[in-house]
């Protein structure tokens, strides 16, 4: 890498997304920061993921930063609430955590003011995935516009970009990206409640929408699922 590579900030929660889109990032030349949200998530074993993709990217920082959103619950994810097993459907689950997206957008914009990074990549998507609105194309566009409002560099016009590299593509898309960049999709995690073991559930939407993309990109999935599935 260059010495003079210019700085992104990757949201990077160890799922297959982040990891790709932090990987495209890393192949576009920038010196890496990541930014890991610890929200006291139910699926907490996605922070050992998150950590040994960050060493894999070689990242120059990674900041794992504690913030307890199941004080404020309303969330399968971060409250005594069940995560739906029945598949994916067309209504926004209870696995959807309020604000989420902008909650951790807005730390990532203020770790990359305060780094002098100019790009932010989160690894959103508005294909497969399971409906939330802050994964929307509109979303990011008006986070953009509200991230030159509200800092410093915004206002002297040295604005910010948010890189959404997996937006408009496919599960299968996203498998067969990890697959070219040569990143391996074991070291991500996906699953929202995992079982006994250490294994993914294989049945919560998340897994589902896994299990979906290495089959329809005709590759192994080298996940772990309960039950061996």
């Amino acid at each position: 890498m260059s010495r003079d590579a210019q700085k992104a900030v990757i949201l990077l929660s160890g799922g297959l997304d982040s990891m790709v889109s932090g990987a495209i990032a890393r192949e576009q030349g920038f010196e890496l920061i990541a930014l890991t949200i610890d929200y006291n998530q139910r699926h907490k074993i996605e922070l050992q993921s998150a950590a040994q993709i960050a060493a894999r990217l070689d990242v120059s920082e990674h900041i794992v930063l504690p913030l307890d959103l199941s004080r404020f619950g309303g969330s399968a994810l971060t409250d005594d609430i069940a995560v739906p097993k029945t598949g994916v459907t067309n209504d926004i689950p209870v696995t959807y955590v309020p604000a989420r997206n902008l909650i951790f957008l807005s730390l990532t914009l203020g770790l990359a003011e305060a780094r002098d990074a100019k790009d932010i990549y989160i690894g959103v998507n508005a294909l497969d995935y399971s409906g939330y609105p802050d994964c929307r194309p509109e979303f990011i566009q008006g986070f953009e516009r509200l991230a030159d409002l509200a800092t410093k560099a915004g206002d002297q016009g040295n604005g910010f970009t948010i890189q959404t590299p997996l937006q408009h593509m496919t599960k299968a898309d996203i498998v067969t990206e990890a697959a070219r960049l040569a990143i391996d999709p074991a070291l991500s995690w996906s699953c929202y409640d995992p079982a006994d073991g250490n294994l993914h559930c294989g049945l919560c939407d998340s897994c589902r929408l896994r299990q979906k993309g290495f089959a329809e990109a005709g590759l192994a999935d080298p996940t772990r699922y309960a039950g061996g599935s």
